[in-house]
């Protein structure tokens, strides 16, 4: 992996930060928020982490919902970072850090939870991704993975819509990635057309 390629996606959604809300992105992203909301399980007092957390809004409605919620949103784009944070209504039970999924700064079973929504798609390393996300999460916790999904078997599907495309998983792939990493899938929703839901559970010690 290439430093050019976070480059560009760090470019890409900088220059998309300040109207991101403002179009199409937002509609969908309220649609997919309110259906994954229903399938969400916390203990109290949980402690989650959104990784590719863009302008905050899964975790605005989050900690809307689970009042005793802390949460943490990681994205890559410190605009989109910026754009967060001067919406951010929860300090301090919600903060925003800059980073990268394949290296998550926080500490072994950090989480009760992780959350993944419309972001995976971009990770040109997803094994490592879901390594770490097994890594911080909390045994017992659960990692929410949504995204589009695929009916393509044989690999995940590269669509060219960047530079170094998308990738889609199909709910095989996404649960062959999950047991490399040690989190066991315990079942898949569909939220809005292609999008899927796929709920992970690390094992309890």
């Amino acid at each position: 992996m290439t430093d050019d390629f976070f480059n560009h996606k760090k470019l890409l959604f900088d220059l998309w930060a300040s109207s991101y809300d403002w179009f199409f992105p937002s509609v969908f992203y309220r649609a997919v928020h309110q259906r994954l909301l229903e399938y969400v399980d916390l203990p109290e007092l949980a402690n989650v982490l959104d990784i590719g957390c863009g302008t905050g809004r899964l975790l605005e409605r989050l900690v809307t919902q689970f009042p005793d919620l802390r949460a943490t949103g990681l994205d890559l784009s410190a605009n989109m970072l910026r754009v967060a944070r001067q919406s951010n209504r929860h300090r301090p039970r919600l903060i925003y850090i800059e980073g990268k999924a394949e290296s998550l700064p926080f500490a072994d079973g950090q989480f009760d939870a992780v959350f993944s929504t419309i972001s995976f798609l971009h990770y040109l390393e997803p094994k490592q991704v879901v390594s770490e996300i097994a890594r911080v999460l909390s045994p017992g916790g659960r990692f929410y993975l949504v995204d589009i999904t695929s009916k393509i078997e044989t690999e995940p599907q590269l669509l060219p819509v960047t530079p170094r495309g998308i990738r889609l998983y199909s709910p095989n792939q996404r649960q062959l990635l999950g047991s490399s990493a040690g989190v066991l899938c315990l079942n898949h929703h569909y939220l809005l057309g292609p999008v899927l839901l796929t709920i992970f559970a690390k094992p309890p010690i």
